[in-house]
């Protein structure tokens, strides 16, 4: 008797789990053909797209403004469709942190109409071609579009938006929006109308910074880069500071630009490939492999020395430098031409001295960005003294030549009086 019931309760148990098995194997098949069956209308409705592109070159750079005419037009296939569950969670994971930062969501089809079917171009950077888009409101953007093809962009592209989304300071350019539709990934950012930093130092055809705004434009750098290292939370390091990626707005104002490459100070402890650019490049960081808030410090000081002497990083900059220094002159010999007569010597010699403390071959001997920005403000407070007491000079010696005049004036009238009595 005891033996039928065990059977009886074997047999229950094992149609139960067979049910269970085949009303598992209906539901997932059931999913599976409803995705597969969505997926089929994804890759129907998404084709290939045409996006104009500058081909790249030695003097590319990422700009959000006015910059090169010359382009030309290529194909950019869409991402391919992918069913594998292993990267549809990926990809939901990654739209998933996008929609999280609080930006907001721009369609193709807007951004296609603003930037007159993508033919406004304004730069090509290692992300993309950046284009001028102008919105129903009037308002002007810079689009920075993800290149289809390019897996280290879509990681600068979730490293941007992560970060952008919540970093907001007056000198660093402003993300305010995305797209991510019809297989584009797109940032949306504010539009920087006179370009980038380099283009200013190493163009002919540029208007030719003096030494008041190179100063300025030290300083905001300097104040971009402190909001990084000691105000974001956690801190952030840029890694990738170079003049290309410092913008100027339309009162010349400076902003840090292009986040592709930053890092959060809490992963700091990991090694990683070289990145950066060829010239800014830390020399300890392509020793060690480990890029930190110093090495940023390294980049400012040799966008310093380019400041002052006009000279490309990729045209052996620090080698000049390091042969002015042995020079009695000093720096004074690389001083950039277009400056001459327009700067007193000693505020020169005064930011070539912080450069230098920046680019010292010990990174713990480096400064931080918050005594570097000090000195800065410093030496521009010194020179706006100076001027003042000049001005406040010269119309001293204006006053007391009014009141020669005058005293001259009143004597002749005394002499005519007596002459006439």
């Amino acid at each position: 008797m005891t033996a039928k019931r065990d059977l009886v309760i074997i047999g229950v148990c094992a149609g139960v789990a067979v049910g269970i098995f085949l009303a598992s194997l209906a539901f997932f098949g059931i999913r599976w053909y409803k995705r597969r069956d969505r997926l089929r209308k994804c890759a129907n409705e998404n084709g290939t797209s045409t996006l104009p592109m500058r081909q790249n070159g030695l003097h590319t750079s990422n700009v959000l403004s006015e910059s090169f005419p010359n382009s030309m037009t290529v194909k950019v296939s869409t991402y391919p469709v992918k069913t594998s569950p292993l990267f549809r969670w990926k990809r939901n994971r990654k739209e998933q942190l996008v929609s999280a930062s609080g930006l907001p969501r721009y369609s193709y089809k807007d951004l296609q109409k603003a930037t007159n079917n993508f033919t406004t171009i304004l730069g090509q950077g290692s992300f993309g071609p950046v284009y001028k888009a102008t919105m129903p409101a009037g308002e002007i953007i810079a689009v920075k579009a993800l290149a289809a093809d390019s897996k280290q962009g879509e990681k600068e592209f979730q490293t941007e938006v992560s970060l952008l989304g919540r970093l907001h300071h007056r000198n660093l350019v402003n993300l305010v929006g995305y797209c991510v539709d019809k297989g584009q990934r797109m940032l949306i950012y504010e539009y920087m109308s006179n370009g980038s930093l380099a283009s200013f130092l190493h163009s002919e055809e540029k208007y030719t910074l003096n030494w008041q705004e190179r100063l300025q434009i030290a300083l905001d750098i300097s104040h971009g880069i402190e909001y990084l290292h000691d105000g974001a939370v956690p801190p952030v390091i840029h890694r990738d500071l170079k003049t290309a990626n410092i913008l100027l707005d339309h009162l010349m104002r400076a902003k840090v630009a292009d986040f592709g490459l930053s890092k959060e100070e809490v992963y700091d402890g990991q090694n990683s490939s070289l990145k950066g650019t060829y010239g800014y490049i830390d020399p300890v960081y392509i020793s060690t492999n480990k890029f930190t808030m110093k090495s940023d410090i390294y980049s400012f000081g040799i966008i310093l020395f380019e400041l002052i002497t006009a000279i490309h990083p990729q045209q052996n900059l620090m080698e000049y430098v390091n042969l002015a220094a042995m020079s009695s002159d000093g720096i004074d010999e690389i001083l950039d031409k277009e400056l001459a007569g327009d700067c007193d010597p000693e505020d020169v010699r005064s930011l070539a001295r912080i450069a230098h403390r920046c680019v010292h071959k010990t990174p713990r001997k480096r400064p931080s960005i918050g005594e570097v920005s000090l000195a800065i403000t410093k030496l521009r407070q010194r020179r706006l003294v100076r001027e003042d007491s000049t001005m406040s000079f010269a119309g001293e010696e204006f006053s007391g030549v009014v009141g020669r005049i005058e005293l001259q004036e009143n004597q002749l009238k005394k002499m005519t009086s007596i002459a006439e009595s």
